[in-house]
């Protein structure tokens, strides 16, 4: 199966190119499974942060209101 490349809403085969346009695709290709890794990750550090917001929010409400939130959780 050849190989496509779809740039502004037009599919071009690689096989009809250059080795440096099919070097170039494959830059490109692999940008942008960079990028999806990376849009992954800041989906887990922001979990992760507003995990982190949660529980101070549950610290520090509870302090306001003296109840010891370790002890509901043993």
């Amino acid at each position: 199966m050849a190989k496509k490349l779809v740039i502004d809403n037009i599919e071009y085969l690689l096989d009809d190119h250059s080795q440096s346009v099919k070097d170039l695709a494959l830059k490109l290709d692999g940008i942008g499974k960079e990028i999806h890794e990376k849009e992954n990750l800041h989906a887990v550090l922001m979990r992760a942060k507003n995990s982190y917001i949660q529980e101070l929010k549950r610290e520090i409400i509870a302090k306001k209101s003296g109840v010891d939130i370790g002890s509901l959780f043993d």
